[in-house]
């Protein structure tokens, strides 16, 4: 697989929209772990685990710099980790100043 988004530029904004919604929604903190590393804190609900299943598989078929890991901690609580290589911390810095954007 190509280490660049394969996603056609006609979907990117949808795709855009769908993470500043799920970012809205599902998003209670971030964390910068590191360079390469955001450690989201998700609402633990069952639907939003679903949904972030969905979107990062998504995301990881046509991105696949992105590694996702998903952990639910406690049954309350849900984590979403995103890790990218060195040579993509730009896109991930741009990830994790949306995801603080959206809340505030």
């Amino acid at each position: 697989m190509p280490d660049a988004c394969s996603l056609p530029t006609a979907e990117r904004p949808l795709r855009l929209a769908e993470f500043d919604q799920f970012f809205r929604d599902a998003v209670r903190g971030a964390d910068r772990l590191s360079t390469q590393h955001l450690r989201l804190q998700l609402d633990g609900a069952d639907q939003v685990e679903q949904t972030a299943r969905d979107l990062t598989a998504r995301e990881s078929s046509c991105c696949s710099f992105f590694t996702f890991d998903i952990a639910r901690p406690d049954s309350n609580s849900l984590t979403l980790d995103v890790r990218v290589p060195a040579e993509h911390v730009g896109v991930l810095d741009a990830l994790a100043q949306r995801a603080v954007r959206v809340q505030q």
